[in-house]
């Protein structure tokens, strides 16, 4: 239950007649700008992906040192003596 060769040539004969020749060459030249533009966008962002850890590893290098070990800390003493 396909399309025949007629069927085909009966739509394409259709839309030129809706569309006309100029219409159709620009919708198709506006389609290959965006298949360029998406393809840039994804480079770009494949660019961004190569940045990120170098950025990353520099932030981790930069953290602070602990003052205190756990073991020197001492625990307060209380006010209350209920024992």
């Amino acid at each position: 239950m396909g399309l025949s060769v007629w069927q085909l040539a009966i739509v394409a004969v259709l839309i030129l007649i809706l569309f006309g020749r100029g219409r159709i060459s620009e919708m198709m030249g506006d389609f290959g700008k965006g298949i360029k533009s998406f393809k840039q966008g994804m480079n770009e962002e494949g660019d961004a992906a190569k940045e990120a850890p170098a950025q990353i590893e520099a932030s981790t290098n930069d953290a602070p040192k602990p003052t205190e070990a756990a073991s020197d800390v001492q625990p307060a003493e209380r006010g209350d003596s209920t024992n």
